[in-house]
């Protein structure tokens, strides 16, 4: 049985998606039959439709890109910028913020300290200066301090010392989360000093702390090492002063309040036998609110 020959428009349309599928254009490959015809039907040239084609295929990419690159961030959170309720922080300088969503502070290799205490948003809007980092094509890191000594003490112990400092010292942008609520051995201190000093002036830190600047010799017990750290942070940076009430414990007292409100007796019933009755209708909520217990779980 002989196979009917090709005709030269076939052939053509198998060559091109040949070429497609070798230059690795597999967006633009998987589009050229339905561009093909869209092209037919509203006339378009040979010049709109390379144009169709190539737009699909940088679009593709674009977002192959961008995926890779949160997958690199490993942000813990996909908070965001329009997320953050600066109502409820009134401390927090909204102009300030929105200067350091331009991401001009990247281009300048310059940091970013957010202080305050727990709960107030630090972390929330480091990784919203983050997640707009990414978005803008930028390659950023995300760590805790506790979790990038770590890293850090396995490299030397593996002897991959010098390849961990060169991932840390790769992204445009590194937000270390958490400084300051564990202490630090001198070990540790000394790897977090290399990692900020090998950053000077080349690439950007944001860095999250519940400690002042000035009690940072306490989580190292090192005055000269939290002196020489500051020194580099301090030069060419920006400082968020976070001062106010923890979301999270607005959110507890809410659970509370609502769980208060939602036992009110509907039958009339004594002072004595009311009061008792709510006692005993709260226990089985109120013991998940006992430390260690989390109520959400419930």
């Amino acid at each position: 049985m002989s196979t009917q020959p090709q005709t030269p428009a076939a052939s053509a349309y198998q060559q091109l998606r040949g070429h497609l599928h070798y230059l690795r254009l597999e967006a633009a490959a998987e589009a050229l039959p339905a561009a093909l015809d869209h092209a037919k039907a509203h006339q378009f040239g040979h010049t709109a439709l390379l144009e169709h084609l190539l737009g699909i295929e940088v679009t593709a990419t674009q977002t192959r890109r961008q995926q890779s690159r949160l997958r690199f961030a490993a942000f813990p959170a996909p908070w965001r910028l329009e997320d953050f309720d600066f109502d409820a922080q009134p401390s927090v300088d909204r102009a300030l913020v929105q200067e350091l969503a331009t991401l001009r502070f990247i281009d300048e290799h310059a940091n970013v300290l957010l202080i305050g205490p727990p709960g107030v948003g630090k972390t929330h809007l480091a990784l919203a200066l983050g997640h707009l980092a990414v978005d803008a094509g930028y390659r950023v890191c995300y760590v805790t301090a506790a979790d990038l000594v770590a890293r850090c003490h396995r490299a030397a112990i593996e002897g991959r010392w010098a390849t961990t400092m060169r991932s840390l010292a790769t992204p445009r942008l590194l937000i270390i989360d958490e400084l300051g609520y564990l202490p630090l051995q001198a070990e540790g201190a000394a790897s977090l000093f290399q990692v900020i000093a090998q950053r000077y002036l080349k690439g950007s830190i944001a860095l999250t702390t519940n400690r002042g600047v000035a009690s940072w010799g306490q989580i190292f017990d090192d005055p000269m090492v939290a002196a020489a750290m500051l020194d580099r942070l301090l030069h060419r940076s920006t400082v968020l002063q976070i001062d106010g009430e923890s979301y999270r414990m607005r959110a507890h007292r809410a659970r509370v309040e609502a769980l208060r409100k939602g036992v009110t007796p509907t039958n009339p019933r004594s002072a004595a036998n009311r009061g008792s009755g709510l006692r005993l209708a709260l226990k089985p909520q109120v013991d998940g609110l006992r430390p260690g217990k989390n109520p959400d779980s419930a």
